[in-house]
């Protein structure tokens, strides 16, 4: 019996910080809900930072001169179903800062199904009950507003 390995599918996500170092995270339906950051799969020709900067234009509005890109802070690996087919999907994700009031849902070009955007403290990532992906996220978020920046980006889960 031969197994095959799902294709490669690469993305960009951004951990959007606001003054106040609150995170915005998106929120969906699918598979009972959940809230996760911005982004999505690379297109041709682009690497992760061009993608990730397209991907905030287009869910949130936010134009590309408005953001501070930080670095990469970490990455995760997870099979799962992209239009019905299986894919390897690997994530890398890095901080933006933003303004909160740059974000402008209403100026989205590709809003994805997103049911709601919110901005969330890292208290309220912790006290939450609710799906957040990535898991690990709140610790992430309070080591870099402590100034904890990870030498090298941090795998997640």
């Amino acid at each position: 019996m031969t197994t095959s390995t799902p294709p490669l599918r690469e993305a960009a996500r951004a951990i959007l910080l606001d003054a106040d170092d609150r995170v915005l995270l998106l929120g969906y339906d699918d598979n009972g809900g959940f809230w996760a950051t911005p982004g999505g799969s690379l297109e041709d020709g682009e690497d992760h930072t061009e993608a990730m900067l397209r991907e905030v234009g287009e869910e949130l509005g936010v134009d590309e001169e408005a953001v501070e890109l930080g670095p990469q802070l970490a990455e995760r690996s997870k099979n799962h179903l992209v239009g019905g087919h299986e894919v390897r999907q690997v994530e890398k994700y890095f901080l933006i800062r933003v303004s909160a009031g740059d974000v402008d849902p209403t100026r989205a070009t590709q809003p994805d199904n997103i049911r709601e955007h919110r901005w969330w403290s890292i208290a309220d990532l912790r006290a939450t009950a609710e799906t957040v992906y990535p898991l690990g996220l709140a610790d992430l978020i309070a080591a870099v507003t402590e100034g904890r920046v990870p030498k090298r980006p941090i795998v997640l889960s």
